[in-house]
């Protein structure tokens, strides 16, 4: 049977079909995946993760004869939101962390300030601390966070009055 047939099967809830037609792609697509991702277990993720999204989302394919050709699609953009994904991790043990917050944030430097930082909502204590802790750029700080700069302009601005909100608060309350 043509490869074309299998695809419309597949289409139509063939699962049969559908395993035959990766079986004949399954070592095009991991050799791919090993490529983009340099390591075998996530190779496999990959892998997995573009067969399932392939089959959920089979009825959608608009022409047969370039199911190789999205297959491929899915698991390059499988495999890049994997590596984004986990180029935002950086795996550390805790010391390790803590000395590469403390040039940064140093609770000895100015804790009342920080005390009214971590008490912010995560979207204004994120960008507070990635702007004046770590100076990151606003544009860095929306391509690291995947928001527009406009946002994280917003964001700051409102952190920073309520910052000033908080700390007015405590020094009339002292």
């Amino acid at each position: 049977m043509s490869d074309i047939k299998k695809v419309q099967r597949a289409k139509k809830g063939n699962h049969k079909a559908f395993q035959e037609l990766i079986d004949i792609e399954k070592v095009k697509l991991y050799k791919m995946a090993y490529m983009y991702m340099k390591n075998e277990e996530d190779a496999l993720e990959v892998f997995q993760e573009t067969v399932y999204k392939s089959f959920i989302s089979i009825k959608n394919l608009k022409d047969e004869r370039y199911f190789a050709t999205w297959l491929t699609r899915i698991l390059i953009n499988t495999a890049l939101d994997l590596i984004k994904k986990k180029s935002r991790v950086i795996p550390m043990d805790r010391e390790t962390l803590e000395s590469k917050v403390n040039p940064y944030i140093t609770p000895e430097k100015d804790p009342d300030l920080l005390q009214a930082v971590m008490k912010l909502e995560e979207k204004y204590k994120t960008v507070l601390i990635l702007r004046f802790y770590r100076d990151y750029t606003i544009k860095q700080i929306a391509d690291f966070l995947e928001y527009p700069e406009g946002t994280v302009k917003t964001n700051i601005h409102r952190g920073i009055n309520q910052l000033r909100e908080k700390l007015k608060e405590e020094c009339v309350n002292e």
